[in-house]
């Protein structure tokens, strides 16, 4: 069972990628492609969702924090671009008069990447190892997260001069020169982006496979048992905590690319809830299943949003009942229940 299980989950992780490196590209215009791209972003977020709440037992109602880390830090660096030698407009009509110290990173590409990747991992890491070794979990760390959101979202809406307040950081359309806005900007970006996100499949496969991965289940099921047999269960907790917010922060930076823009509804508590929905209609126990889960959802929002524009939401919220009644494991669970019952019936 165990081997159909893994070969399944190759298996999509394959179609997953031919679908969005091959299938849509070739049957999408630009303006739909963008959009994949924009649902593709979401998906990194799912991805470290399902090994915090999948495999980890340690559910996250704040990823939309780690999101916006990402998406800021990338805006920052373009923005910076796009209107230098001047200072950004939003600080202009602010009246700010030099720019703030800790912008002056984001001048640079390289270290931008690079805090893109550290700063939202070791303060994930420095945070929950913290709340962890207090023995906080299940919907108690859920709540905390949730409320740091609330907070962080607050700060930013306050700081107008600083980071653009409540309409955030927009009005880029270069990266080191390079046209992001138009049509071969956008299939350009959209592919790095795809091969982005079979990399972070591949890894995330490879961590619930190892030994790692053995362990976080074990501390999912019976957290205790691991504790008493000599395993330091917050600190293993804090590091898949740490991988999962440094997918959010890639997830926020390819964001600010394919949309054009980074506002504080992209890290509130709305945003940060329905990025755990992702996972759950996927399936939270499949990574292929949470970034067929977020490209749906995105697809679902966008349909019904056009054909629906006045109680599309209700639509959005029936499907979203609909899936935890009646597959309370996603599309994942059903998919491997198909497979179960034909492997059942051909070893008859």
């Amino acid at each position: 069972m165990k081997a159909l299980h893994r070969r399944t989950e190759e298996l999509a992780i394959l179609l997953v990628a031919a679908l969005i490196l091959a299938v849509l590209p070739l049957s999408l215009d630009p303006f739909r492609l963008n959009l994949v791209g924009k649902y593709m972003a979401f998906a990194f977020v799912a991805i470290g969702i399902v090994l915090t709440w999948g495999y980890s037992g340690v559910l996250s109602l704040g990823q939309g924090i780690f999101f916006g880390l990402g998406g800021y830090m990338m805006a920052m660096f373009l923005k910076l671009e796009a209107s230098a030698p001047e200072l950004p407009d939003f600080m202009v009509w602010s009246s700010v008069e030099s720019l703030p110290v800790w912008w002056q990173p984001f001048h640079s590409l390289t270290l931008t990447l690079l805090l893109i990747v550290a700063l939202p991992g070791l303060a994930a890491y420095l945070f929950s190892l913290a709340i962890f070794r207090k023995r906080v979990s299940g919907v108690y760390f859920a709540i905390v997260t949730l409320a740091l959101a609330m907070t962080l979202t607050v700060l930013i809406v306050g700081q107008q001069g600083d980071t653009g307040g409540a309409n955030g950081i927009t009005d880029f359309r270069t990266l080191l020169g390079w046209d992001i806005v138009g049509d071969e900007g956008k299939l350009g970006l959209y592919f790095i982006e795809a091969g982005a996100l079979v990399v972070a499949m591949l890894a995330a496969l490879a961590i619930v496979r190892s030994r790692l991965g053995k362990i976080l289940i074990a501390i999912r099921d019976r957290e205790d048992r691991v504790r008493f047999s000599g395993y330091d269960t917050a600190h293993v907790k804090a590091c898949i905590f740490c991988v999962a917010a440094v997918l959010s922060s890639i997830g926020g930076a390819f964001f600010t690319l394919q949309v054009g823009l980074i506002s504080p509804g992209a890290i509130g508590v709305v945003a940060s809830i329905e990025m755990v929905i992702y996972a759950a209609v996927g399936g939270r126990l499949s990574i292929p299943g949470a970034v067929v889960g977020a490209l749906l959802i995105g697809f679902l929002k966008s349909y019904l949003s056009e054909t629906f524009p006045e109680v599309w939401l209700y639509f959005l919220g029936a499907i979203f009942i609909a899936v935890v009644v009646i597959m309370p494991n996603g599309l994942a669970g059903v998919f491997g229940q198909i497979q179960a019952r034909r492997a059942a019936g051909s070893a008859r």
